[in-house]
């Protein structure tokens, strides 16, 4: 094959320009997931199940408001039980679609494509969900305003020394900037579903949410460059959201919380289990809509190898936080590691080291890579993973402490799996709802792709 004639980059990752798809191709196979395909069987048993779910989470908050957190598992020693540990697990999920819609646009890296516009609105779900559970065990939830610098005569300001006021402001300000730039990138689709809309509702409603968007070349050049200016004031927040999610712990003595690898341990983890439920949203996605010439087999192989080298990274803070604890000699950390390998919560341990570093080891293999199946499987395998990892630096390391007379077990009740559950299906019915109200991936981006893709060709 002559060079002239040879694929360039950008064609062998996006199966559609493979295909030959016009720009008309392109939008007629997104916009109309919207606009024309009716709603079918699967969706909508997936749709009334995940409803249900979140009608019962809705349920569990008001019963938590009237009862108080004593529904819950918590005790002392365990004053921190799974609502902490569950609201890390939620915002190191949205950390992917940061990682995927900011640095990845600043990195030029053009098979974000296909997937950056669900992660970023799996950013906005996941973090909402995470900013629920802080409250939620708050003694007096109503009062929650409380860690806000809010215009106060009595002067009644916020304890700045609280970790509850650094994840105020730091998942805070990741919705917000997530938000912006979510919804900045999304402007152009929806002044194109605006002008494809066949009912006069549809019409009014996105050309509202367009914001007077008419494709001006002024209007291309704006949005570029607020584009990669939020990408820009995204990017940090992938390092210092989770950094200040992981001091909440490092800053005390406890053993098992005060580690200084813990702000990148936490930053690693917590893009290890954002790709992976990348993976679990995007597999289901691309099969139920048929998205196989968009999200290919490509995409899949690019998310599995940020999987191996994150699992790797995970690994890595396992061992190290083992080393330091026998290599600083405390006696205390000592015995934290040991109960942890042979205590009440080892086989949690166990199964955690064997979802989130042995069985990722299957993608140093193309062939596992590229097959969507397994990939879905062990992204809910990592998923789990990454929770238990969760729950046993929140409840493992408080159970223990410096005393025998306070020890003490924590034994999750009914209520601690309903919000669980219940955040689960009201994350994946807000997903479900996202992707029948608005394009799952950026129309205006994929045919920006297959135009640099006809230059490059020709």
């Amino acid at each position: 094959m002559s060079p002239a004639s040879a694929p360039s980059p950008v064609s062998r990752e996006i199966g559609v320009l493979r295909a030959g798809w016009g720009y008309a191709s392109i939008t007629d196979k997104i916009a109309d997931i919207v606009l024309t395909r009716p709603l079918r069987g699967p969706w909508l048993a997936a749709f009334l199940a995940t409803m249900a779910g979140s009608i019962a989470f809705v349920c569990a908050m008001g019963y938590l408001f009237a009862t108080g957190v004593g529904i819950w598992g918590v005790n002392i020693p365990v004053a921190w039980g799974f609502a902490i540990a569950n609201c890390v697990w939620w915002i190191g999920i949205g950390h992917a679609g940061t990682f995927i819609s900011a640095i990845l646009l600043l990195l030029r890296q053009r098979w974000r494509t296909s997937i950056n516009r669900f992660a970023e609105a799996m950013t906005l779900f996941a973090a909402s969900m995470a900013g629920l559970f802080p409250i939620l065990h708050l003694g007096r939830p109503w009062f929650f305003y409380w860690i806000a610098p809010y215009p106060d005569r009595m002067n009644v300001w916020p304890q700045w020394r609280s970790p509850l006021v650094w994840d105020f402001f730091a998942i805070g300000t990741y919705i917000l900037v997530s938000f912006l730039f979510w919804y900045l990138g999304m402007l152009p689709d929806l002044a194109t579903l605006r002008d494809r809309a066949a009912s006069r509702f549809k019409r009014i409603a996105f050309g509202l949410a367009a914001l007077g968007w008419r494709g001006e070349a002024r209007h291309w050049a704006r949005h570029e460059s607020a584009y990669l200016l939020i990408a820009g004031l995204a990017t940090p927040l992938v390092v210092s959201v989770h950094s200040v999610v992981s001091l909440d712990f490092a800053i005390g003595n406890t053993p098992g919380y005060h580690s200084t690898i813990f702000p990148p341990y936490f930053v690693a983890g917590a893009l290890f289990s954002g790709f992976a439920m990348v993976l679990t949203l995007a597999i289901p996605l691309r099969r139920a809509f048929g998205l196989h010439d968009f999200i290919t087999e490509v995409h899949l192989d690019h998310v599995g190898k940020v999987l191996l080298a994150t699992s790797a990274l995970v690994a890595y803070g396992y061992a190290s936080e083992a080393f330091v604890a026998f290599y600083s000699g405390d006696e205390f950390e000592i015995a934290m590691t040991l109960d942890r390998w042979h205590g009440a919560y080892a086989p949690v341990y166990w199964t955690m080291l064997a979802c989130n570093v042995l069985a990722p080891q299957v993608l140093w293999w193309r062939r596992a890579r590229r097959s969507a199946w397994l990939l879905f499987a062990l992204s809910l395998v990592i998923n789990a993973g990454m929770w238990m990892e969760r729950v046993m630096i929140v409840v493992q390391s408080l159970h223990h402490d410096f005393m025998p007379s306070s020890w003490g077990l924590f034994v999750p009740t009914f209520w601690d799996w309903v919000f669980l559950l219940g955040s689960l299906s009201t994350f994946a019915w807000l997903f479900l709802v996202f992707i029948r109200l608005l394009p799952a991936i950026s129309i205006s981006e994929m045919r920006q792709l297959v135009r640099e893709s006809a230059k490059e060709g020709a």
